[in-house]
Formats: C-alpha cells, sequence, structure tokens
C-alpha cells in the first residue's frame, strides 16, 4: 500500500460528507483513517474543542500512523495543523508527511472574534473564552494563528480554498500561503464551502499531493 491517509472532518460534519476524498485516497492504493470529532458522527462526547480534537488525531496517529498525510476539511484543518505542529501543550505532535487543509481557517482569534460578532458576545465575555483557550490548551489564544504553527512545523502543505467561501473566507488561505515556501495554495473558484469537498478537481489534486506530483515538489 502507499500508506495511510488520516482525514478529518469539520464543525458539524462527520465522515460521511468527506466521502469524495476517501474514495480518491483508496483508489490511489492509501489506506485511509476517518476521524469521527468528539461529539460528532459515531464519536461519543458532548462538546469538541481544538484540545480533544487534537487529542484524537493524536489517538489516531499511535494507533494507525505515520501518515503520508493528513487531510483535513473547515475546523478539521484546523486540527490537522495543530496537530502536526503540536501547538497544544502536553500534546506531542502527530508525524505526516504531508498536510492537504481544505477550507480551513487559519486563526482561533479570528474565528473567535467572528463568533462574537455573530453572537454579540460583549468584550468581558471575550476575555473569558480567551482565558479558557488559554487553560485548556496552556497556550494564549493568540499563538493559535495557522501561519505561525505552519513556520513551525515545515510539513510540505497544499491549501485548498474557493474565494467565494462564505463561512471561512479566503483570507485564512493566504494568512497560511505566507508561511514559507513548504505552503502552496489552489484556488478552487466557484466551489464554496462544502461543495468543494465532492468536486473531481479538488479530489484530485489533494491525492496527487500526497503521492508527490504536482505543487508538492516543495520538499525541503
Amino acid at each position: 500500500a502507499a500508506g495511510t491517509v488520516l482525514v478529518i472532518h469539520g464543525w458539524r460534519s462527520r465522515t460521511e460528507y468527506m466521502r469524495t476524498l476517501i474514495e480518491g485516497y483508496r483508489r490511489a492504493g492509501y489506506r485511509v483513517v476517518s476521524l469521527d470529532l468528539p461529539g460528532h458522527g459515531q464519536s461519543q462526547g458532548r462538546r469538541l474543542n481544538m484540545v480533544n480534537a487534537v487529542e484524537a488525531a493524536k489517538v489516531a496517529g499511535e494507533w494507525f500512523g505515520p501518515f503520508s498525510a493528513i487531510v483535513g476539511h473547515s475546523f478539521g484543518g484546523a486540527v490537522a495543523a495543530n496537530a502536526v505542529a503540536g501547538s497544544v501543550r502536553g500534546i506531542q505532535p502527530v508525524a505526516a508527511d504531508r498536510l492537504v487543509l481544505i477550507a480551513a481557517p487559519s486563526s482561533l482569534p479570528a474565528i473567535f472574534a467572528d463568533f462574537s460578532r455573530m453572537l454579540n458576545v460583549g468584550p468581558r465575555s471575550q476575555l473569558a473564552m480567551a482565558d479558557r483557550v488559554e487553560k485548556l490548551s496552556g497556550r494564549p489564544l493568540g499563538e493559535f494563528t495557522g501561519d505561525r504553527q505552519l513556520a513551525e512545523a515545515l510539513v510540505p502543505t497544499l491549501v485548498i480554498h474557493a474565494p467565494d467561501d462564505r463561512e471561512v473566507s479566503a483570507d485564512h488561505a493566504t494568512r497560511y500561503a505566507g508561511a514559507g515556501d513548504h505552503v502552496s495554495l489552489h484556488w478552487a473558484d466557484g466551489l464554496g464551502h462544502r461543495r468543494i469537498l465532492a468536486d473531481k478537481g479538488v479530489v484530485e489534486h489533494a491525492v496527487r499531493f500526497a503521492i508527490g506530483h504536482g505543487e508538492s515538489t516543495l520538499m525541503h
């Protein structure tokens, strides 16, 4: 077999939404491990946060890793970047040769700010939330930005994003791409936040990158 790929779904999603990608990797000869994050799909638990999501990725790595690639959509992409960068204190980095981040938010502070705007969360509550992140993870909220994590991890990374994504703006993709030469960016025009997952061209790109063709000649 070509190796093992870990696939991580997004917020309020589940493994079956990743089916087109999973099948693409399987056809290319990979063994695919797909994770239902805590409180999602078949997994137990009531709450999902960055810390227990990274923990779940770490456990998957202990059982099935090291991975040829970790592929994440939306929040699952942020989880993948955090897992590989080892950004949660006390959780060792998950070993992966490559990262594929599809429609992924790159910055927890930015997500918190959007979320707070949508729900009219006041400044005191925002501070309390940031404080909670630091207590849970051992790091201040401001350190959870994807460009910073990828700059530390130096794993060859492919970022795939639609410029018209309404849920996670294209700025996030640009920020990831700024982490260094080991990150390449593919714009998937007109595919929004969810349709991007079922697009044949996107899947082909993601699979080729794991194999080491196309844009992934960026190996250091």
